[in-house]
């Protein structure tokens, strides 16, 4: 079990520690559950109560908290107590245990090239003229299809499943069971189909004819940036012909699902259960909330953020803060809200005196 030193953990977070600097830990827990040898995480007054509960000698503390009141004998002090979590949270995670190396279990194709540093766990198959990236880790029963390629220090975790003709840059996260690179959702009927003749009437199917759907192969791949996080059982469709593509440092949650040739930017935040349809473009810094859509073909603009369950079906100027079904502005639907809630009061004022 390692052990961290209040010091180690204040240099780490760029922060202030005050008392004995030299007491150890060996983890974190919240305040009432915290045992002697855990940091107590107190960053907020509201916790002080749960330290007087837990047995933690220390603490993050919010600023100005006087800790030797709160019985501690020591506390490290932080200006954005959220973010140093970010902090706090890569120095004591140990990481999935993937030895270095290639396991006598794993497939790997003779074509393939294993950059030194690699560590390549139980039973994952790599294809033909696969790259793996200096220091890329890849956990059991993963797999990574012919021609892809996989950047520096990647972590791909158990069962992600890497298609063909897949390009991801370095510091990439795959959580469990992932699947990037599967083919576009994509057909085409002989003629016109009833869906076609909908979306130009806006509701009149026509007399389309019965016939049977055929499939429109994904030719593109999909290409994917530096530093971005794919959350578990998230699906990625390669593109028709061009590349489905992923900008640097967006992250993706779980169950996340974007359709061939979709365009994503930079710095991105979709949430779990995002779903983007084929070939929409979305902008640098977009912030998608949980159970979002986004409709074919369209464009959202940089800065957007829509809240949970907004669903985008037309473009989003650069900015827009969006929320609802269709999605608006956020303050025009809580005004559309607050006038539903009046309708039946004032339908009842037009009813005429009996």
């Amino acid at each position: 079990m390692t052990e961290f030193t209040l010091d180690q953990i204040a240099t780490a977070l760029g922060a202030v520690v005050e008392g004995d600097a030299e007491l150890t830990v060996v983890g974190a827990a919240e305040p009432a559950s915290a045992r002697a040898d855990q940091l107590a995480l107190a960053m907020d007054p509201k916790y002080a109560d749960g330290l007087a509960k837990g047995s933690a000698q220390a603490a993050i503390l919010w600023q100005g908290a006087d800790w030797r009141a709160l019985g501690l004998k020591a506390a490290i002090f932080v200006p954005r107590p959220r973010y140093a979590m970010s902090g706090l949270t890569t120095l004591m995670d140990p990481g999935p245990e993937i030895e270095p190396g290639i396991h006598p279990t794993a497939i790997v194709h003779q074509s393939a090239k294993i950059v030194d540093g690699a560590a390549i766990g139980p039973f994952v198959v790599i294809g033909r003229d696969v790259i793996i990236g200096e220091n890329a880790r890849i956990a059991s029963h993963a797999s990574v299809a012919e021609g892809s390629t996989i950047g520096r220090n990647a972590l791909i975790l158990q069962g992600v499943r890497i298609g063909a003709r897949v390009v991801v840059g370095d510091n990439f996260i795959a959580q469990p069971g992932c699947v990037i690179g599967a083919d576009g959702f994509s057909f085409v009927t002989p003629e016109k189909s009833g869906v076609e003749n909908v979306r130009k009437s806006l509701g009149d199917q026509g007399e389309a004819a019965q016939q049977s759907w055929t499939r429109i192969h994904s030719l593109g791949g999909v290409r994917i940036g530096n530093d971005v996080e794919i959350g578990a059982n998230s699906a990625i469709d390669r593109g028709t012909i061009r590349d489905t593509s992923i900008g640097n440092g967006t992250k993706l949650d779980n169950l996340v699902h974007l359709g061939h040739n979709v365009q994503v930017g930079e710095d991105c935040l979709l949430c779990g259960q995002v779903g983007i349809a084929g070939s929409s473009r979305i902008g640098n810094r977009v912030v998608l909330a949980g159970q979002c859509g986004v409709n074919d073909n369209i464009f959202v603009g940089d800065d957007v953020i829509a809240g949970g369950a907004s669903k985008i079906f037309t473009n989003a100027p650069a900015g827009r803060v969006l929320l609802g079904y269709p999605a608006v502005k956020m303050e025009s639907h809580i005004e559309m809200q607050k006038s539903l809630r009046r309708l039946p009061r004032f339908m009842k004022s037009l009813k005429p005196d009996n």
